[in-house]
C-alpha cells in the first residue's frame, strides 16, 4: 500500500516538473526527432500524435502548473450523516492505490496523464508505444529527478519498456499491484486491455462522433462547425466522422453541395448514402458497418434523415459514445436531442473538438471515457479518486 504524499510534497514534484520540461525543451525536441526519424508506419494520425513540438511542450508545462495549483481531491468529504446512536460517518474522497496507464505515440500523456495520476495521491504505472520510446523515457527521466529531488522514492513513477506478450504476462498476472487499468488509443488496443486485464479498466479514446442538421439549423454555423470537427485535428477522438442532415431542411441538396465543395477544399474524402450520394455524386458507401467506423483521417459520411427521432435512433445504435452535436435554432428540440442521445457529450452549435478535460474546465484529463462507470467523459483530477467510510463510535453495538 502506498503511504499517502502530502498534497505540499505532490504539488512540489509538479511545480517541479514543469521547471524541467522548460529547462530541456531542447533536448526533449530533439529526442523527439529520433523517435519520428524511426517510426516506419504509414499511419498519419499516429505520427501526429508522437510529435513534441513547442507547442506541446508549452501545453504540458501549463498542465502541471495548473494540477499543482488545484485543490487537492483526496479527503474530499462527499456525505456525513450522524445516526440515532450518536455514530459519525462520513464519506471521503480516497486515492485508488496504483493506477496503470497503457497509450500510443503520445508523449504528452506521460505528462499531463502521469501528473493526474500522481496528483490524486496514486502510484504510476506508464506503458507508452515503442514509437514514443526514447521522448517517453527523456520525460520519465524528469519525473524521476523532481521526485527525487523532493525526496521522495521514484517508484511513484514507473515505466514499463514491454513489448506485447511482456504486456499481457502483465496484465493477466501482475508482479505488483494494480488498482486501476486505463488503455488509451485505437480499438486494438483497449480489446487486448480489457480480455486480459484482472482489475477494473475505464475505457478512452473511442470516438466516431455524429453531428445532426436540424431543419431549423443555422447553415454557415453548421458549415463551420463541420471544418472544425473534421480537419482541425483528425488523430483524435473528438474529430467528427459523420453527419446527418434532415430531409426537411428546405433546400437540403443545395447545402449538401456546398457542404461538399467546402470539404473537398480541404482535402477530405467524402462517402454518402444513396439520397445523398444521389445528390451530390459522392461515392456511395458499400456497407452500412461503415457508421461504426472511427476514420482518425481525412474522411467523413454523410446520410439523410426523414426525423429528429430517426437521427436520434442512428445515432444511438452506430456512435460510439463519445460526443454528438445538433445544429439547430430551436432550443426545445435540442435539449430533446440532448437528453436522448446517449454519449458521455452533446453539444447544440458547437463542435465536438471541445469534449476535452481542459476544454471544460478540468485543467486536463487522464482519459476521456466512454463507459459508464465510474465517470463518463473526460476524467479529471476530480473523478480519478473512490471513496470510503469513516466511522466514529463510543463504544456502540448493533
Amino acid at each position: 500500500m502506498n503511504t499517502l504524499l502530502s498534497i505540499a510534497k505532490r504539488n512540489a514534484v509538479l511545480s517541479r516538473m514543469a521547471e524541467l520540461l522548460e529547462q530541456e525543451r531542447a533536448n526533449l525536441k530533439s529526442i523527439n526527432q529520433q523517435d519520428i526519424s524511426n517510426y516506419s508506419g504509414e499511419d498519419l494520425a499516429m505520427e501526429k500524435r508522437l510529435l513534441v513540438n513547442d507547442a506541446k511542450i508549452d501545453g504540458m508545462i501549463l498542465s502541471m502548473q495548473q494540477l499543482a495549483s488545484q485543490e487537492d481531491p483526496v479527503g474530499v468529504e462527499r456525505f456525513h450523516f450522524v445516526h440515532d446512536n450518536g455514530l459519525k460517518i462520513t464519506n471521503k474522497t480516497a486515492a485508488f492505490g496504483t493506477i496503470m496507464i497503457i497509450y500510443e505515440s503520445r508523449p504528452d500523456v506521460t505528462v499531463e496523464a502521469g501528473g493526474i495520476a500522481f496528483k490524486s495521491g496514486n502510484k504510476i504505472l506508464l506503458k507508452g508505444g515503442k514509437e514514443s520510446l526514447l521522448s517517453n523515457l527523456k520525460i520519465v527521466s524528469l519525473w524521476h529527478q523532481a521526485l527525487e529531488e523532493n525526496e521522495i522514492s521514484k517508484d511513484w513513477v514507473e515505466y514499463l519498456n514491454y513489448n506485447r506478450v511482456e504486456t499481457q504476462a502483465f496484465l493477466e498476472n501482475p508482479t505488483q499491484k494494480v488498482d486501476l487499468i486505463v488503455p488509451r488509443g485505437g480499438e486494438q488496443l483497449i480489446a487486448f486491455t480489457k480480455k486480459h486485464a484482472t482489475c477494473p479498466v475505464i475505457v478512452s479514446g473511442r470516438g466516431n462522433n455524429f453531428l445532426y442538421i436540424n431543419k431549423e439549423a443555422d447553415l454557415q454555423k453548421a458549415l463551420d462547425i463541420i471544418i472544425n470537427g473534421k480537419t482541425t485535428n483528425i488523430g483524435v477522438c473528438n474529430a467528427l466522422d459523420k453527419v446527418l442532415i434532415d430531409s426537411n431542411l428546405k433546400n437540403w441538396d443545395h447545402f449538401a453541395a456546398k457542404l461538399v465543395a467546402e470539404l473537398r477544399n480541404y482535402k477530405v474524402e467524402i462517402l454518402g448514402d444513396e439520397r445523398f450520394s444521389k445528390a451530390t455524386n459522392v461515392p456511395q458507401i458499400e456497407s452500412d458497418l461503415i457508421w461504426y467506423e472511427e476514420f482518425l483521417n481525412y474522411k467523413i459520411v454523410v446520410g439523410i434523415v426523414d426525423s429528429n427521432e430517426e437521427a436520434v435512433t442512428k445515432i444511438n445504435k452506430y456512435c460510439g459514445g463519445h460526443s454528438a452535436s445538433i445544429i439547430t435554432t430551436n432550443d426545445a428540440v435540442a435539449q430533446e436531442f440532448m437528453e436522448q442521445v446517449d454519449c458521455a457529450a452533446v453539444y447544440q452549435n458547437a463542435s465536438t473538438r471541445f469534449t476535452d478535460g481542459g476544454q471544460f474546465g478540468l485543467g486536463g484529463e487522464l482519459a476521456i471515457s466512454t463507459d459508464k462507470l465510474h465517470q463518463r467523459g473526460p476524467i479529471g483530477l476530480q473523478h480519478l479518486v473512490t471513496n470510503k467510510w469513516y466511522i466514529y463510535g463510543e463504544g456502540q453495538v448493533r
